[in-house]
């Protein structure tokens, strides 16, 4: 088993509150998980209004594939037409028992 996690950390200049941050947070995992059937959450500064850590994990019997879905993740996230963009990733598959 193999597991391909992904870090995304991205940058809302035109975010003013945690509610609009939440809002923007809210659509675009909404749409990753719809896409792509990935788990994802905010993972780190929950506390910082134009700054946001998004964690996405997905599991497979393959190695390649697990790389490749979270690659397109963080390509679906960049074309998405929100007040959001990526400042930096990080990609990993990790072996499983």
């Amino acid at each position: 088993m193999f597991i391909g996690v992904g870090k995304v950390k991205l940058r809302l200049p035109e975010n003013h509150s945690l509610k609009g941050k939440r809002h923007v947070l809210k659509s675009v995992m909404g749409r990753v998980r719809n896409e792509f059937g990935v788990s994802i959450a905010e993972v780190e500064s929950q506390d910082l209004w134009q700054v946001a850590q998004l964690g996405v994990c997905y599991v497979s019997n393959d190695a390649q594939h697990a790389m490749e879905v979270i690659s397109k993740v963080v390509s679906f996230i960049e074309r998405m037409s929100l007040d959001a963009e990526i400042i930096d990733f990080e990609t990993e598959v990790v072996e499983s028992l």
